[in-house]
């Protein structure tokens, strides 16, 4: 009998998948990961975690599997938690989810189930893993968007490797949310009306300027707004001699001075900010309100426009540089001078947008048909081949 760790969080999915997985007849053990108890740093007033482990071990009780709760904090607080900070003093976004799957749940929780003698790990995630067999024998595996749509989570997955893959099993990529909650109603299983959890990788609810307020000091700084006609939106399109060029042109960001706009008000420091932004602004007085368009951290000073449709919102294509380029299918890794079409993605839930791959020295571009708002440093663009997730990358 093959043994199956799975990750179980105290919500419906994980619930579902633990009992379907007992169902296929495997021998199926539940672990609890605690992400955090760091006292140094307050994620929130709230306890969640409690909450959680308690229904987490009440599910595997209801089961008749074995629970134990493994502690990650430290891991968490090296891995995820500091690179947080790293990142947006920068003035990058990161996204802890995509990285707490990578480094903490397919890697560190990955190993303490090996060392259980596991042969898989599981997860409550709505995507599916596809096997293909190649000539010589070896496998290579897909990671392949969830059956709903409206609840795919591949995106989050996005930095898995082959051999993370050839250990993970996905139980209920195959189910909608209502069929996983059918299932637990009819298993009365406590978790099956429980809401979803928002809020940081399995830590509960975080108010991020708060949180980042902790290790970030406020900064007084000037919020300027840049008029949609600013000239050098209308600036002339260069005649292109190569592609390479072209894209060069089309992915790099405006840089503004604080000359371009007008200020309209103060803010508490520019790392708190994030492009395509609202809340949080506090200025009135305008037709439309005001977007986040881009943030300096060196000067301290946010560029914010009108209304969704501001052009200084919008780029055609982004960079992804070498060392920041993920293949989860290495057998299809494009080489210098190579393109491919694909559909991409810059953050969870987006609708899938026609685009190209292009691989040059140094980085790849991804080109989109259409322009993209909000293109941010530091989130990931993943890339599709119809339902195949085949890679992702850091936004540079």
């Amino acid at each position: 009998m093959k043994k199956v760790v799975i990750g179980l969080s105290g919500g419906v999915d994980s619930s579902v998948a633990a009992y379907l997985l007992k169902e296929q007849g495997y021998d199926v053990i539940g672990l609890f990961m605690k992400n955090w108890h760091d006292d140094s740093v307050t994620i929130s007033e709230e306890c969640p975690w409690l909450d959680d482990s308690n229904d987490a071990l009440i599910v595997a009780e209801k089961l008749g599997i074995p629970f134990q709760t493994v502690d990650l904090s430290t891991e968490y607080k090296e891995r995820i938690v500091d690179y947080m900070f790293r990142e947006y003093e920068m003035g990058r976004t990161p996204n802890p989810d995509v990285l707490c799957n990578r480094e903490i749940k397919f890697d560190v929780f990955l190993k303490i189930a090996l060392q259980l003698g596991a042969d898989y790990v599981a997860t409550g995630h709505y995507c599916r893993k596809g096997t293909l067999l190649n000539a010589d024998g070896s496998k290579t595996y897909q990671l392949l968007a969830g059956k709903d749509g409206n609840k795919d989570q591949s995106y989050f997955l996005c930095q898995l490797s082959q051999e993370q893959l050839s250990r993970t099993l996905f139980p209920i990529g195959e189910l909608t949310k209502p069929e996983v909650r059918e299932i637990a109603a009819k298993m009365d299983l406590i978790t099956a009306d429980k809401k979803d959890s928002q809020g940081l990788c399995f830590i509960g609810k975080v108010r991020l300027p708060e949180f980042l307020q902790q290790q970030l000091k406020p900064r007084k700084g000037k919020i300027v707004e840049v008029s949609a006609q600013w000239d050098n939106y209308a600036q002339d399109v260069p005649v292109f001699t190569d592609v390479q060029s072209e894209l060069k042109f089309y992915a790099e960001k405006h840089v503004y001075k604080i000359t371009d706009g007008k200020i309209v008000g103060e803010h508490q420091g520019a790392h708190y900010f994030t492009k395509g932004q609202r809340k949080g602004l506090q200025v009135g007085g305008t037709k439309e309100p005001l977007f986040v368009i881009d943030t300096d951290v060196k000067d301290n000073i946010i560029y914010t426009g009108q209304g969704k449709s501001h052009p200084g919102l919008y780029r055609r294509a982004l960079f992804v540089k070498d060392a920041e380029i993920h293949w989860v299918r290495p057998d299809l890794a494009l080489q210098i001078d190579e393109s491919l079409p694909v559909k991409a993605r810059i953050r969870y839930r987006q609708e899938l947008q026609d685009a190209r791959l292009y691989k040059v020295n140094g980085g790849m571009y991804v080109d989109f048909k259409e322009q993209q708002s909000a293109i941010t440093e530091g989130q990931f663009v993943a890339w599709y081949l119809e339902d195949d997730l085949i890679g992702s990358g850091v936004i540079s």
